[in-house]
């Protein structure tokens, strides 16, 4: 004779289900503002790197501002091309960009590889 199997939720699975839910929706709405930050700032970054800017002040505000949103491949991709195009202006400033991007994404990538290998 086989007894039946209740299935029961506990009130913690029920709570963690709830709050799973409810991160999932913060990230998706932080992806999305990711994405139209990148998208708003597309244009002016092939705007200076096509006409050749030389506005520091510039370049520098949207390397600031792409360095926040390089976490997308689009932002990323975006970061480095005005990167090269700094790299012909100002090579030490570049550089200091490109530190603070290795800072603040490279380690991520780091310790997601050290997770899995271990």
């Amino acid at each position: 004779m086989t007894i039946p199997h209740k299935q029961t939720t506990t009130p913690g699975a029920a709570v963690y289900q709830n709050l799973l839910a409810e991160l999932s929706a913060a990230i998706a709405l932080l992806q999305a503002l990711h994405q139209q930050a990148v998208e708003a700032l597309a244009l002016s970054v092939q705007e200076m790197v096509r006409s050749g800017s030389r506005d520091v002040q510039r370049i520098e505000h949207t390397l600031d501002q792409l360095l926040g949103h390089a976490c997308l491949p689009e932002g990323q991709a975006l970061f480095k091309a005005l990167c090269r195009h700094y790299w012909t202006l100002d090579q030490q400033a570049t550089a200091s960009y490109v530190l603070a991007y290795r800072e603040m994404w490279d380690a991520d990538d780091k310790n997601d590889t050290e997770e899995v290998q271990a």
